[in-house]
């Protein structure tokens, strides 16, 4: 929430790459997913961020077997407007028309399973219908910027991340029945918008000064914010200052930038829930 972009990157170029040559690998040899799709998005950063909130609203509260189809719905949702955002930047910037054809058929299965899914859930809880609407410019903006091919700019990744993190609010509410969980959700919020210029001076931006300013800049500003929240928030968020103060610019490789974000998640979910 998106977040190791070189991975996102190279995997999208991959996958033009293929697709401009009948499916095959730079290599020259064939693909291993042929003329199938990717089920699976491959940006490996959202998936902290979408359950990070998800679990902390939930142990925040009472666990629920309502959470679990809840929780399959907020996964196919996020699986399903991906390959439609994807279906929508491809068919505007791909020469090969195959390569927007192949996210047709996940979005629509994965789209009718977050139906059979959600659909009840919003029947049992009709509140559930107004927290969708509520995410609803959210996943509008980031389409729109996906059907621009401007996926990587810092506005849409900060967009993607506001209804993640609401989605605190959501499952705390289906457990305990109100909105008493502000503190973490905003706690949330503070950690993943930070994450998203951070990983620009790691991987994309690593040689802007601009943002590696900003980026410190804004993680001094949220370890203020956080310790307003609660005193114990303070020790993450110090630790994440650190980071976004000293690895920029160290050549800090991707898999391991990748390694300290989930610690960095890690750390953020045990706190939120032995603090709040």
């Amino acid at each position: 929430m998106r977040r190791w972009e070189a991975s996102i990157l190279w995997s999208r170029e991959e996958f033009v790459s293929r697709s401009r040559s009948g499916g095959r690998s730079r290599s020259g040899g064939r693909s291993r997913s042929g003329g199938r799709s990717r089920w699976l998005p491959d940006q490996h950063g959202a998936w902290a961020m979408l359950a990070v909130p998800f679990l902390a609203g939930t142990f925040l509260g009472t666990p629920r077997w309502a959470h679990l189809p809840l929780l399959a719905a907020w996964l196919l949702g996020y699986m399903a407007a991906y390959h439609a955002q994807q279906w929508l930047r491809l068919s505007r910037i791909s020469r090969n028309p195959k390569a927007p054809r192949r996210h047709i058929r996940p979005a629509l299965v994965l789209g009718a399973l977050f139906a059979a899914f959600g659909l009840p859930l919003a029947v049992l809880c009709p509140w559930l219908l107004l927290a969708c609407a509520a995410a609803a410019p959210f996943v509008l903006a980031n389409t729109w910027y996906a059907r621009r091919n401007k996926e990587r700019a810092l506005l849409n990744g900060l967009l993607a991340v506001v209804p993640a993190c609401g989605m605190l609010l959501v499952t705390y509410r289906l457990g305990e029945g109100g909105w008493g969980a502000l503190a973490p959700a905003l706690a949330c919020l503070l950690y993943f918008a930070g994450t998203v210029p951070y990983v620009k001076t790691m991987i994309r931006e690593r040689n802007s000064r601009a943002y590696y300013r900003g980026s410190v800049g804004y993680h001094a500003l949220a370890l203020c914010a956080a310790a307003l929240l609660s005193p114990w928030l303070a020790l993450p968020f110090a630790a994440y200052l650190v980071r976004a103060v000293v690895l920029p610019g160290r050549g800090v490789k991707v898999p391991v930038v990748g390694a300290i974000e989930v610690m960095g998640s890690a750390a953020l979910l045990a706190t939120v829930l032995l603090t709040f």
